[in-house]
């Protein structure tokens, strides 16, 4: 009996061994390849993506990319992120490069995360849905578009502001943010008015909103874990609300335009074929997700930095107070309106100049192709931060200054300023953001100043900026 556990003893030594010999194997097969560019591919399986996820959660996500640029190059070193052999691409040079040959030489890469949080993409995969949804937004995206709806966003915001601020002595930033972006994100797409319907999607959709980019890891407690069970719950209840709404365009009851929705349930593709009610709820799901996260942290910033720069509030006061004087009591912002907030839109380019809701994101190398001298193999995974750029001293003198005047005139030189990427890929929703961004300073400013309650509030970045204790302020209302 002894001989026999021995036996067990030494085949499962030796199975762990040859796993790891392989595991490691494999590892090195990925970065074989002659000429590739400089640096390190860290651990098995793992790599760096500890480190790169850390310095986030450390509030400083440029450090990873920094502190490689200055060891191995300064446009590009390779890595591996997210268990995948990869190419960090920095500066302007490669923002052109990257944004010029989408679809030629790169195309999107989404993690293997994200797919399994989207159930429908698996069909597919998540860059085929990501074209698919390209060819659905621009007509309701579009500024033409977004003009009827500057009412119904201040509308809300009004709403928002009563319910959620006024009356009171202090309140936290970031999660009032998150609930203004994701009202109007389910009023305008999906025609939800209701507050406390909205509310029940909140909580869940944060929870996946806060997984869909983390290590996929399906164990109780994880973030991913947590991330699935969340996606599972809000399509249900979206299930619920498409197949209502195929009833009422059937009756006359809902109109074909009235939102994204209604155009999904009765757009077909080039074949003649529609969407199915699970495929529209995951992207309703994920246009959710685009529409109100990064609206969400670019508001909590621009009330961050209004808040510890006096001057830079007095000017967008200015601005605003002016337009707020030629409305009528009662009356709603209009297209025209929104034009006149240049100087708030400096301010807002600024803010997401130094906290980029986007810290970058991933491509996949179609073809094998040379880049500065380096060869990149196809498969290879490949990112592009907006850090290097907007924190870049060749792009933006004094680059930790806040400095709205940046923005004035033709601006920054091109592929410079990222924000919502750029090429092909730009963001379909950067108008749309534009406005619920203006909307907000525009009602957030002519109703308070405020105050910081944590003076060096730490900020996180996973995989979004935003602060720690959710920014605690207090508020000095203007009297009416």
């Amino acid at each position: 009996m002894e001989h026999f556990y021995i036996t067990l003893l030494l085949l499962f030594v030796s199975f762990v061994t040859l796993s790891l010999f392989v595991l490691f194997y494999k590892h090195r097969s990925n970065y074989s390849a002659d000429n590739l560019p400089p640096g390190r591919p860290g651990l098995p399986f793992v790599g760096e993506t500890l480190e790169f996820l850390s310095t986030g959660w450390k509030g400083h996500p440029e450090k990873f990319i920094f502190d490689r640029m200055a060891k191995y190059s300064s446009q590009v070193f390779k890595t591996n992120i997210l268990g995948e052999p990869a190419a960090v691409f920095c500066g302007v040079a490669c923002n052109k490069f990257l944004f010029s040959n989408e679809n030629k030489l790169v195309t999107a890469w989404w993690p293997s995360s994200v797919d399994k949080i989207f159930p429908s993409s698996l069909q597919t995969s998540s860059k085929e849905e990501s074209k698919k949804m390209r060819k659905l937004l621009p007509q309701f995206l579009k500024p033409e578009a977004l003009q009827r709806y500057i009412g119904i966003m201040d509308a809300i915001a009004n709403e928002h502001f009563a319910s959620q601020w006024e009356n009171k002595e202090q309140v936290l930033v970031f999660p009032l943010a998150k609930r203004y972006t994701f009202w109007l994100a389910c009023r305008l797409f999906l025609s939800i008015e209701d507050p406390h319907h909205v509310s029940k999607f909140e909580g869940p959709f944060h929870l996946l909103a806060s997984g869909i980019i983390s290590l996929p890891i399906d164990l109780p407690g994880t973030p991913f874990n947590r991330a699935i069970k969340a996606s599972n719950f809000i399509r249900k209840e979206l299930l619920k609300i498409i197949k209502q709404r195929k009833v009422d365009l059937s009756e006359g009851k809902a109109s074909p335009t009235q939102d994204i929705l209604s155009h999904m349930l009765l757009t077909s593709d080039e074949n003649g074929q529609f969407m199915t009610e699970v495929d529209i709820a995951d992207k309703i799901l994920g246009l959710l997700i685009g529409g109100h996260d990064t609206a969400s942290a670019a508001c909590t910033f621009i009330v961050k930095y209004l808040a510890e720069l006096p001057h830079i509030y007095e000017l967008v006061y200015k601005e605003q107070m002016e337009i707020a004087k030629s409305k009528a009591p009662g009356e709603l912002l209009t297209w025209d309106d929104v034009q006149k907030m240049k100087y708030s839109w400096n301010v807002a380019c600024e803010v997401l100049r130094l906290a980029p809701p986007l810290q970058g994101a991933f491509r996949e190398a179609i073809n094998d192709f040379i880049f500065n001298g380096f060869s990149i193999p196809k498969g290879w995974k490949l990112y592009w931060s907006a850090n290097s750029t907007h924190r870049n001293p060749e792009c933006f003198p004094e680059p930790l200054k806040f400095d709205p005047t940046r923005f004035e005139g033709k601006g920054p030189a091109p592929y410079t300023f990222v924000p919502f990427g750029g090429g092909p890929r730009m963001c379909p929703g950067k108008e749309y953001a534009r406005l619920e961004i203006l909307v907000f300073m525009h009602n957030i400013v002519k109703r308070f100043k405020w105050k910081k309650l944590v003076a060096d509030e730490k900020i996180i970045v996973d995989p979004m900026p935003m602060p720690a204790k959710g920014l605690p302020v207090l508020l000095y209302p203007y009297k009416s």
